[in-house]
C-alpha cells in the first residue's frame, strides 16, 4: 500500500523550527517560557505533548499534579535546575526526568542558551503504576 503525506491528515513528526509559540508564564514562574502544543487529547494515553523552550533564568515554576497523570521532561539543549519532590539537581540534553502522579516539580534555566524540552503528559491509573526495569 502506498501511502502520500501524514497518515490518515494527524502530523506525527514535529520540530522545535517552524512550530507558532505561545507566550507563558507558567505555573507561576517568575519569567515568561514559549511553548507549543503540538498534541493535544481527549482520549487515550497521551494528554498532550509540548515543545517548550525557556530563555535564561526563566523557569516552570513549581507545582502539584493530580494523581491521574504524570508528565515526562525530555531535555534537548541547555542547562536546568530541576526541583522534583523537595530535590534539587541539575539536568542537560538527554535527561528524561519523570514527574509522577502527585508530584511536585518545577525547571529553571541556569544557562546562558535556551533550555528546551519536551513535555509528555500522560493518564496514570493508580493499579498500573508499578515501576519495572
Amino acid at each position: 500500500m502506498k501511502r502520500t503525506g501524514p497518515a490518515a491528515g494527524v502530523e506525527r513528526q514535529y520540530r522545535f523550527e517552524g512550530c507558532t509559540f505561545e507566550r507563558v508564564r507558567a505555573h507561576g514562574g517568575s519569567r515568561e517560557i514559549s511553548f507549543a502544543r503540538v498534541v493535544a487529547r481527549n482520549r487515550g494515553s497521551i494528554r498532550f505533548i509540548d515543545l517548550s523552550v525557556l530563555g535564561p533564568g526563566a523557569d516552570i515554576g513549581c507545582h502539584t499534579h493530580d494523581d491521574d497523570n504524570e508528565e515526562l521532561y525530555v531535555v534537548v539543549s541547555g542547562r536546568g535546575l530541576m526541583t522534583l519532590d523537595g530535590h534539587e539537581f541539575e539536568v542537560g540534553p538527554g535527561h528524561v526526568i519523570l514527574n509522577r502522579p502527585g508530584g511536585t516539580h518545577g525547571l529553571r534555566n541556569i544557562g546562558d542558551e535556551e533550555l528546551r524540552i519536551v513535555v509528555i503528559e500522560v493518564e496514570s491509573e493508580p493499579e498500573n503504576l508499578r515501576d519495572e526495569p
